[in-house]
């Protein structure tokens, strides 16, 4: 009997292990953990055109070529007149203005009258040379042997002494000699060469001392343009170097003729001094502009021009690169060096066909589309 319930109870226990058992092996797998949630696409950098839109936008487009090109140095400038070919109008004796005969602005040749100017000074001068004259003729008409020949050589000089000191005065050969017809003591200043009259600030009646200058005239067919750089950077640049001067939103060709050897003690810069070739009315004295000069070279080089360039909101550049008939992507770059019309950038590379112009154009239709997606 007690056998039996030792069985019994044997058997209930390894029924129970096996149930147990078998729950456990029915058991499901712990659940995956949720897939983390895509991040969003990014905004669009692509705009396509509508098949007139190129022509509507002005589109041009160009391939980039990786190129040798100058490294330029950028500097400020100021506009000066050529004094080489200058000159200025001064009397040389305490004179009136009597009447201007050229005004500011005018092309004046050589030798062109500008003023008439009176003087008591000229006057006595003229009534000497002309007694002096007078006295020389008589001695000649009596010749050397009669005269004497030691009084013949007073006379002659003395015509020739009288005669100068009015030159020196600053009055023509014909007012010197007295055959301009012109009254005693009045006299007439010329143009000592041709050039645009750059300063006249007198008045008809004003009396004058000598040495105040009445008119400046100048050549301005070559200008001067006097950049300001530090001493390093004066030092990277050479005489005879190639330079480009911006006037009116536009580039003018120049050299660089010479540098200063003294620094300006007041911005304690070394003066540049470019020549520029005068191209219409563009250059006037006094003018600041912005300077580029030449001091090497940069290989491989890309450069856009400035047209192809766009500076987006957040203060990036961008341009826009072909990528179909119709199609343009918003390329960022980097600007490298400012070369003047053109760019170096970086962030493209040689051979893709950029928009040189109508990048507001595209970018504004970029920004259509995407106001439309935002819908």
């Amino acid at each position: 009997m007690r056998f039996n319930q030792k069985l019994i109870l044997l058997s209930f226990v390894v029924v129970t292990a096996q149930a147990v058992t078998g729950c456990g092996d029915k058991t499901s797998p712990p659940a995956e953990a949720p897939a983390a949630p895509a991040e969003a696409a990014p905004e669009s950098e692509i705009v396509t055109l509508k098949p007139e839109g190129a022509a509507l936008g002005g589109i041009k487009v160009e391939a980039l070529v990786a190129k040798t090109i100058p490294r330029l140095l950028q500097a400020p400038g100021e506009v000066k007149a050529n004094d080489y070919l200058s000159a200025q109008v001064t009397p040389r004796v305490p004179a009136q203005v009597v009447r201007r005969l050229a005004k500011l602005g005018d092309l004046v040749k050589a030798g062109q009258p500008l003023v008439t100017l009176t003087s008591v000074e000229v006057a006595e001068a003229q009534g000497e040379a002309q007694l002096k004259a007078r006295d020389w003729s008589r001695v000649q008409e009596l010749g050397e042997e009669v005269s004497g020949g030691r009084r013949y050589s007073e006379a002659r000089v003395a015509a020739e002494q009288a005669r100068a000191k009015l030159v020196a005065y600053g009055l023509s050969a014909a007012d010197a000699a007295g055959k301009s017809g012109s009254p005693l003591g009045q006299f007439t200043l010329t143009a000592p060469r041709a050039g645009t009259v750059l300063n006249d600030a007198f008045v008809e009646g004003e009396r004058i001392e000598p040495g105040r200058a009445l008119f400046i005239i100048a050549d301005e067919s070559a200008t001067w343009v006097e950049a300001n750089l530090s001493p390093a950077n004066a030092n990277k640049v050479v005489e005879g170097g190639l330079a480009r001067v911006q006037v009116d939103g536009q580039w003018l060709d120049g050299r660089v003729v010479q540098k200063h050897h003294l620094i300006d003690e007041s911005t304690r810069t070394i003066p540049v001094r470019i020549e520029v070739k005068a191209s219409g009315d563009h250059l006037h004295t006094g003018e600041f502009v912005d300077c580029r000069i030449e001091i090497g070279n940069i290989d491989n080089a890309i450069a856009v021009p400035n047209d192809a360039l766009y500076q987006g909101a957040d203060g990036n550049w961008a341009v826009f690169v072909q990528e179909g008939e119709t199609q343009f992507r918003r390329v960022k770059v980097s600007i490298i060096e400012d070369l003047g019309e053109r760019k170096q950038i970086e962030g493209v590379k040689p051979g893709a066909m950029v928009a040189t112009q109508g990048a507001f154009y595209l970018n504004s239709e970029l920004s259509k589309g995407s106001l439309g997606d935002a819908d």
